[in-house]
């Protein structure tokens, strides 16, 4: 007898298989038990019938506890009133790892509840969806980049020196001097892509920051490409069709978890037409300003009610383009004809889950960059390796980082980025 996967039950109806699963949920009448079944791939109903069955499995079935692990032998058969569209009528139960008074049960419970039993959570059928997202974005972002001739570079972990500032980042002893958990690859992407063209990173990255808003993690996953021989408008092009394609991806290969969501596919399709709307910094500013938000100047940076209202005026994700300089780290190339602004751009996603990409045009003029790090309060010591790149030829290059935990609750379509993470890290949290 062949054992499946739940996913797979489509491609054995009328046939008779066994399937390891841990039981989610229970209910029974006199003569019938359901069970709902789930393996890790997704969930679904098995049916016991009492007239079917001897009795000992029928009673085995009705008293099995929540996340009971069984071996289930039975038929499956189509079941056009579910979710998943197919069950198994049991004939067989196997109980292979008991289970006893089962912590997450199908009542309401509280956040602090849910995520100081996370490693329990994670077994929920909202959550398990949300994990199958963000599995599919991780699946996409290499397709998208391997097939567009990137190649993956892994950037170190520990490191000397920051990118943005050492404010908000996490300080660690190095043995005899210090080391900071990394707040960005970039830099290490720069000298990665003058060596291969067109890189890409993918890994954790630290902040610092006390913020309790549903945007922000302590702890959270970044991919950032670097682009030699590129300006900011080839980088804008590149990082539309990226996102573009995740979400053509997720509609494509996460059917199941959209619709555990209730997430809506006619929505998520527009995100896949390009190009995306763009808006200067500058008008930016102005429609804030007659619309009401009397709390924002030319020079600040966008808040989060900012950030959702401009997302709000189009239908798509869109650029805010060319920031102060003030506001920007040191290592973006200064406008051509503006002494204030910078060549940089944010993407807003919709739906108010604010930015989810930041990038730019590096600056390529060894003087100007040195002259920055100096006025950043930064140590040129703890950069010469990175001036080194404009000294041994410079090119134009430019890149950008996606958070995957923002991009995967936009998609999604949650509330809170803290979902979109196995293990969350929050500023009053890192159990368990």
């Amino acid at each position: 007898m062949e054992r499946i996967q739940i996913i797979d039950a489509k491609n054995h109806v009328g046939q008779t298989v066994q399937i390891g699963a841990w039981v989610a949920n229970k209910r029974s009448s006199g003569k019938i038990a359901f069970l709902q079944l789930r393996d890790g791939t997704a969930y679904f109903q098995g049916v016991v019938v009492k007239s079917e069955v001897p009795e000992e499995t029928f009673q085995l079935a009705k008293n099995l506890n929540q996340e009971t692990a069984v071996l289930i032998t039975g038929e499956i058969r189509e079941d056009t009133r579910s979710k998943f569209g197919y069950e198994i009528g049991i004939a067989g139960i196997e109980v292979v790892g008991e289970s006893h008074e089962y912590p997450i049960t199908p009542k309401e419970h509280g956040t602090d509840f849910l995520m100081d039993h996370r490693h329990l959570w994670l077994r929920s059928s909202k959550q398990h969806a949300i994990m199958q997202i963000r599995n599919e974005l991780i699946r996409a972002t290499y397709e998208f980049f391997n097939q567009n001739g990137f190649v993956k570079i892994d950037p170190p972990i520990l490191t000397g020196s920051a990118p943005e500032g050492t404010t908000d980042l996490f300080e660690t002893n190095y043995f005899d001097q210090k080391a900071y958990l990394s707040q960005s690859g970039q830099l290490y992407m720069e000298a990665a892509a003058m060596a291969f063209g067109k890189v890409f990173s993918f890994g954790p990255t630290f902040r610092a920051e006390k913020s309790k808003t549903r945007r922000h993690l302590i702890e959270f996953w970044m991919i950032e490409p670097e682009m030699a021989f590129a300006h900011q408008e080839e980088s804008l092009e590149v990082q539309e069709q990226y996102v573009a394609s995740l979400v053509q991806s997720v509609l494509d290969n996460c059917d199941y978890a959209l619709h555990v969501l209730e997430r809506d596919r006619n929505v998520l399709e527009k995100y896949t037409q390009l190009p995306f709307p763009r808006i200067s910094y500058d008008d930016a500013i102005e429609l804030l300003k007659k619309n009401g938000f009397e709390d924002i100047e030319w020079g600040d940076d966008f808040g989060s009610p900012h950030e959702t209202f401009i997302a709000n005026s189009f239908d798509r994700p869109v650029f805010i383009l060319n920031y102060p300089k003030a506001i920007k780290p040191f290592y973006m190339k200064p406008h051509p004809t503006r002494e204030d602004v910078v060549i940089c751009a944010d993407m807003i996603a919709p739906e108010g889950y604010g930015e989810i990409i930041g990038g730019s045009e590096r600056a390529t003029d060894y003087e100007y960059l040195l002259e920055q790090i100096k006025t950043h309060g930064l140590d040129p010591e703890e950069y010469a390796w990175y001036l080194d790149l404009r000294k041994y030829g410079s090119v134009p290059h430019a890149g950008f980082g996606l958070g995957l935990e923002r991009t995967v609750t936009w998609l999604a379509g949650i509330e809170h980025v803290r979902e979109a993470i196995p293990f969350p890290r929050l500023l009053n949290r890192i159990y368990p």
